[in-house]
């Protein structure tokens, strides 16, 4: 990737491009040089420089170490309960007007929690936990907006104060509301006149219009038995890391990149080959806004309710509330997460800290 991001640096180094996107490229490509400083240790023997890391979402070493301890805090804090995943899907004409107007497609996530603890209360009136993960990409990494959603399989009743082990949720019933709700949060922000686009109005509303009415049946899809590990590892993938794991990046040259799609009507891997510039223009609008969260977290797992609650469902489950894991140092994370100790020389001595030198610039 950082060879990919140097070679291409006139395609997207420029004032036009979106500032996050100039901002992670640019820590990408600076990860683990002198651009970023270093700290200086030494033993008897020997002594090593350890460049600092961009700790960027985008980078795929800096995102894997984040993508395994968010793992291992989930693990930790979620009960284990059965739970349900869904994944919430629109029609391919909205996509470009998501991928043109961020600040809508940020309100996604909330709009797709709403949908589901609102039918859930009307159901059977319960609270359940929440996590919404929001993509951007499919295989072949074109703009594909949609939402990946666990649920607890069971409720907690307010009115009764017990938990509620069974819950089954109705597709048709769901896929209806989260339909209404995206056109009718689109319409609202035509309305109101935030809603960019290089369309006439009447242009937009004629495409509301046919994605409501003419794909009556947007796609929604749901696992009934969906385990806590399950949904995790697979969200992990796209959490904290890039939209292309590097295994699928196949050839790289100054002027072409060969990596793997995936093929969505056929399911097939196949290799796919285009420009340099064309490939960090499908990258560029993957790229996270700046303080916005890949995660989010709605009922009783939101930041208020797991304050208030988090105690009380432990114990109406019957289960202990598990120490939340220690936040690990650089040092103790890579050993324990790769069998790696960078801080032994290789005539096995512990090396110590000696300095901190600052970022070389230029």
């Amino acid at each position: 990737m950082k060879k990919i991001l140097s070679s291409s640096r006139d395609v997207w180094d420029r004032p036009e491009t979106r500032l996050a996107v100039r901002k992670n490229f640019a820590k990408v490509g600076d990860c683990g040089t002198p651009a970023l400083g270093w700290e200086v240790y030494a033993s008897d023997n020997e002594e090593k420089r350890c460049y600092h890391m961009c700790k960027s979402p985008f980078c795929a070493s800096c995102g894997y170490r984040a993508t395994l301890l968010w793992l291992e805090y989930q693990e930790a804090v979620l009960p284990d309960i059965p739970y349900t995943g869904i994944v919430f899907t629109m029609p391919r004409e909205l996509w470009s007007i998501f991928k043109r107007n961020r600040h809508l497609l940020h309100d996604l996530p909330v709009l797709g929690a709403d949908v589901i603890q609102q039918w859930i209360n009307m159901r059977y009136g319960v609270s359940v936990l929440i996590i919404v993960v929001p993509h951007t990409f499919g295989g072949d990494l074109k703009f594909n907006t949609h939402l990946h959603i666990l649920i607890s399989a069971g409720g907690l009743s307010d009115s009764e104060g017990r938990w509620i082990p069974r819950i089954q949720l109705h597709k048709g019933a769901l896929m209806r509301m989260w339909r209404y709700a995206v056109i009718t949060h689109l319409r609202g922000a035509l309305q109101a006149q935030v809603l960019k686009s290089h369309l006439a109005v009447q242009d937009l509303k004629g495409i509301l219009t046919v994605a409501y009415e003419q794909h009556p049946q947007w796609i929604i899809f749901i696992d009934k038995i969906a385990s806590k590990s399950h949904f995790l590892r697979y969200a992990a993938r796209y959490v904290r890391r890039p939209p292309l794991a590097s295994w699928r990046l196949l050839e790289v040259t100054d002027r072409e990149v060969e990596f793997v799609a995936k093929d969505s009507r056929t399911k097939l891997l196949v290799p796919t080959r285009c420009q340099l510039s064309d490939f960090v223009r499908l990258l560029a609008p993957h790229v996270p806004d700046s303080y916005r969260h890949s995660v989010r977290y709605f009922g009783l797992l939101s930041p208020r309710a797991r304050g208030r609650m988090q105690a009380a469902l432990f114990v109406l489950l019957g289960q202990c509330i598990r120490p939340r894991p220690r936040r690990l140092s650089w040092r103790d994370s890579l050993r324990k997460y790769f069998g790696v100790d960078p801080l032994i020389d290789s005539h096995g001595q512990t090396m110590s800290w000696v300095r901190r030198e600052p970022p070389v610039i230029g």
